[in-house]
């Protein structure tokens, strides 16, 4: 059975690896060659990959892998200039308030979804994975105000996405009473885990701090660059804390990553800019073995009932962003209508999407309410194709707009 364990594992790893470097070869989204190799390996496909088999323990490092990456998005997250803090804020607000009922809606009209797990639905819609936007937007090498609006939109609305589906889940479950009750939930969850970040970020940063210091002091200039001991301590604090927060709290521990990632970004600056190159490349190598393995966890079963509605939901989930974020844009002048093509049409789904919906269908299943399947083949067909279409289109249409950051031109060696 190990053997078995490791041979998961280990085709994982591979699929994801040879997804990257087709990427970097033929300079195809390396998302779309992940959630494609994941899909040939997996119960879609050849039916090599059986992530079933890796039983409750992939639940928890599938948590603790995407603590990582949320809080190397927080890390990263300086959103300088009040425009574009505005411009975040408003476009938060307007999907919360208006696109989690409008995605209820879709799935209720044109999947056929009853209107609890459509509300489930709706607000695991509301998530724009940054395991997925952020290697978008870095291959896409986009101008900074514009990469920095669509990360920052993910990493706010992905963990108040899966707080809220837990919320809307419970109710369908009859956890829950009122609304007053679902309120409280969610501010505890939300707000717990925010604060309880924020106070991790500042213990490691100021551990961070004085590690930096004390090394300068003990090899002088030169040595203020991070070793293996702050890395390693980062990692141990991250994960300690989101393990903890998921303990005491659940689904908590999301807001957690991001919050702290926010705080020790702040307080350390270049030391964080520096530490930062190493969290980086662990947090693709988690996107690099992640995506392929719950991808290859999608069968055709759960799609094939959707039918032509299904695929009609998802496309007009597509379609509707664009007015939403028209009304985002009024009254900021910052964004021009270019922009705001190009954020109407990059909204895909990504790894939490899939893990948070994957153990919602087990729940309705272990509480034997129908619809758990048809909810997880609405949601992943939502990831494949929102995934599928906007990763191969936004290169182009990123090209066609002219909204690509230009590349630094080399500076040649004057003449003596």
């Amino acid at each position: 059975m190990s053997e078995r364990l490791a041979l998961i594992w280990g085709s994982a790893f591979f699929a994801g690896s040879l997804a990257q470097a087709t990427a970097w070869v033929t300079g195809q989204p390396a998302v779309v060659l992940l959630l494609g190799m994941g899909l040939l390996a997996g119960h879609a496909g050849f039916d090599i990959v059986h992530p079933e088999n890796l039983g409750a323990g992939l639940e928890p490092l599938v948590g603790l892998l995407v603590s990582l990456v949320l809080f190397d998005g927080g890390l990263n997250l300086r959103l300088a200039g009040r425009d574009l803090q505005r411009s975040v804020l408003q476009l938060v607000l307007v999907r919360l308030v208006l696109g989690l009922p409008v995605a209820a809606l879709l799935a209720h009209a044109l999947a056929g979804l009853p209107w609890s797990l459509a509300l489930v639905f709706g607000a695991i819609a509301l998530a724009t994975g940054p395991t997925v936007v952020t290697p978008m937007v870095r291959q896409l090498q986009l101008a900074p105000k514009l990469g920095q609006l669509l990360e920052a939109e993910g990493l706010i609305l992905e963990p108040v996405s899966a707080v809220l589906g837990l919320v809307l889940l419970q109710v369908t479950l009859g956890d829950l009473g009122g609304w007053q009750e679902v309120a409280s939930r969610l501010l505890l969850r939300l707000g717990g885990g925010v604060a309880l970040g924020g106070l991790a970020g500042l213990l490691l940063s100021e551990a961070l701090r004085r590690l930096g210091s004390l090394a300068a002091a003990r090899g002088g200039e030169g040595t203020a660059e991070p070793n293996g001991l702050e890395l390693q301590l980062t990692l141990g604090v991250l994960f300690l804390m989101f393990s903890g927060c998921e303990a005491l709290l659940p689904q908590s521990g999301l807001p957690a990553a991001v919050s702290a990632g926010v705080v020790v970004g702040l307080r350390l600056d270049a030391a964080a800019t520096q530490l930062d190159a190493l969290i980086r490349q662990l947090a693709m190598l988690a996107i690099t073995v992640l995506f392929p393995l719950l991808a290859a966890d999608v069968s055709w079963a759960e799609l094939s009932p959707l039918g032509l509605g299904g695929v009609g939901c998802v496309v007009a989930l597509m379609l509707v962003r664009w007015p939403l974020i028209q009304l985002t844009g009024l009254g900021l002048p910052s964004l021009d209508w270019k922009e705001k093509a190009l954020l109407s049409w990059i909204a895909p789904r990504g790894i939490v999407t899939a893990a948070v919906v994957s153990l919602f269908a087990l729940e309705l299943d272990r509480a034997e309410v129908p619809g758990g399947g048809a909810l997880k083949g609405l949601v992943f067909l939502t990831i494949l194709m929102t995934v599928g279409l906007q990763g191969f289109t936004a290169p182009w249409l990123v090209n066609r707009l002219g909204l690509a950051q230009p590349e630094a031109t080399p500076e040649l060696p004057q003449a003596g």
